[in-house]
Order: C-alpha cells, then structure tokens, then sequence
C-alpha cells in the first residue's frame, strides 16, 4: 500500500523579461486543464445537491417520527428549520424523539416543556382554535329533556286508576305527608281525629243531606273546618274549588305540626280530586304522577267529568310551565 505523496507548491516564475518566454508553454497549459476544470466544478455542484437532498430527506424522516406533520403554509417556516445532523437517523427512535422535541422548544422559545406545548407542536391549527374558544363565554347547556309530555287521554287515565290499586283500604289514609284523605265515618270519628293529631278538616260534600258536620260538629276539638257543598256529579263544575282549596291545604301544611284531612262521602271522588289538584298546583305532579302518589296509598276513582277538569288543569299548568 503506497503512502500518500506530500503536496508540493509549485516552482515560481522568473519576473521581469524572463517570463516572457514561459508565457506559451503556461498558456497551452491553461487550456489544456479547462475541461479538467469544468468536471470538477460539476462535481462539486453535484455532490452539494445530494447533500441538499439527503439533508431534506432526513428531516422529513424526523418529523414523520416525531408526529409533526408540515402542511403547504408551513413551507417557509420548514425551509428555516435548522437541520438535524446526519448521526441523528442512527439514534433509537426515543432518542430521536427527545431531539426533535428539544429542537421544537427551542424554536418556540420555551424554556420549561408541557403537554400543552407538545400538544401545539404537534398540531398547531387544533390548539389555535382551542385556545381561541378558552376566551369565549362558556355556555350553559340545560339537562337533557326527554321526549316532550303527551297529557293522558280519559281512558288511559281511567285504566291507570283501575290497574294501580292500593294492598289495603281502610277509612282514613296518609296519601302525602302530613295530608290524609278519607270517608265521611273517618271524619266523624273525633277520637282518631285527636290521635292522629289533625289540625284542619275540609270536607269536600259539606250540605244538610250529605255529610252534615260543620264547625258546630268540631266544636271544642283543636281544628279548623273548610267545607264545600259539591256534588258527585260528572256534570259538577268542581274546577272553581281547584285553587282556593288548594291555597287552604298549602297554608294549613306550612303551619308548625299541622295535619289536614281532605273528605266526603266515600273518599274516592270528590275528596280525591282536590287532592290531586293540589299536588298538581303546589308540588309541580304532572296528573299522572299525581294519581300515582295517591294511588299508591288509597283506591280513589274520581268520575269522569272530574277526570276532565283535571285534564284541563294538566293542560293549563303544562303551558304555563313550559312542559308542553
């Protein structure tokens, strides 16, 4: 194996008259390494331009591993990306990572790295956007409604008041806390009234040839009486009684200890259906979650003109609540 020959100068040219002999022999010389010259000027031009493209090559290679994807309108700032050196591609994948992220935060100026940063480097225009939306006013989205409410036709009400029938059935019974319904024997039993501490009686079929009881009936006896002369009639306008019954009931309940019982004859018509109008103005019941509370505790069959006027109260408190 030959050793490398040292590069010598070359010998320097008389001055003055002398050199005038030597100028025909450099001039052929000069022409003679022109395309000597210009093969070697292409060689250098060519190698600069693989190296240029092995250089975009790599960096393509390293953005595709580190997730950073560049887009048309990111061409210039891909042009002023620094290059990675070529010992880059021979690192593990981790480390290769690692390089390109730190390469990211010192382009951005960033000192300490986060998820958010990493998150922006990653996809720019999705954080842009995100970050756009914090400024806004946040809006507040209501509960999810369900479908909107169908009021009950009168059969299926009447089918409801058949099927979901009360265990037991006694005179008197505690169909909401602290309001009772019951019959017209319940109301004249004045020791059960005592013990079971009731403070207002409203006797919904008050009249001389129904339950005839009256104030003078409780006298002495620490209650209120309300009465309400109503027919169990279908054609009976019992809609009137709706309200003022019902602020009675909610002004008795709101008084320390106080226990009401709502009755008429038998409990089940008259006297339920001002219940149900009750729970329907106060505890915001729909007619069927009305019907069911109550049905739950004591069969009531209200008739069906009753029925009826609850419908339109269902109706009316549906419009005004918005649930229809």
């Amino acid at each position: 194996m030959g050793l490398p020959q040292p590069r010598l100068s070359p010998p320097a040219l008389p001055a003055g008259p002398e050199a005038a002999k030597y100028w025909p022999e450099l001039r052929s010389q000069s022409w003679s390494l022109l395309p000597t010259m210009g093969l070697c000027h292409f060689a250098a031009l060519a190698l600069a331009l693989l190296v240029a493209l092995a250089q975009a090559d790599i960096q393509k290679l390293v953005r595709a591993q580190c997730g950073v994807r560049p887009r048309a309108c990111y061409s210039i700032r891909f042009l002023r990306l620094p290059a990675f050196p070529l010992s880059h591609c021979l690192q593990s994948p981790q480390k290769q990572h690692q390089v390109c992220r730190d390469k990211q935060l010192e382009i951005s100026g960033t000192k300490c790295p986060s998820e958010k940063t990493t998150a922006w480097a990653r996809n720019p225009h999705r954080m842009d956007s995100l970050q756009k939306q914090d400024l806004r006013r946040p809006k507040i989205h209501g509960a999810v409604r369900g479908a909107p409410y169908q009021p009950p036709t009168l059969s299926s009400l009447q089918r409801l008041l058949w099927v979901r029938r009360a265990a037991t059935l006694s005179h008197i019974n505690e169909v909401w806390p602290n309001l009772f319904l019951g019959d017209a024997y319940a109301a004249r039993d004045k020791s059960k009234l005592i013990q079971l501490g009731i403070t207002h009686v409203v006797n919904v079929a008050a009249g001389k040839f129904q339950v005839d009881t009256g104030a003078k009936f409780y006298h002495g006896l620490p209650l209120e009486y309300y009465g309400i002369e109503a027919d169990d009639n279908p054609f009976f306008d019992l809609s009137v009684y709706f309200l003022p019954v019902a602020r009675y009931i909610r002004t008795a309940l709101s008084v320390p200890q106080g226990r009401v019982l709502v009755h008429c004859a038998m409990g089940v018509s008259r006297s339920a259906t001002v219940v149900l109008a009750f729970l329907m103005i106060y505890e915001n019941m729909t007619l069927v979650e009305a019907i069911q509370t109550v049905q739950a505790h004591r069969d009531i069959c209200p008739n069906s003109g009753f029925l009826r006027q609850l419908q339109v109260l269902d109706n009316r408190l549906g419009r005004e609540t918005g649930r229809l």
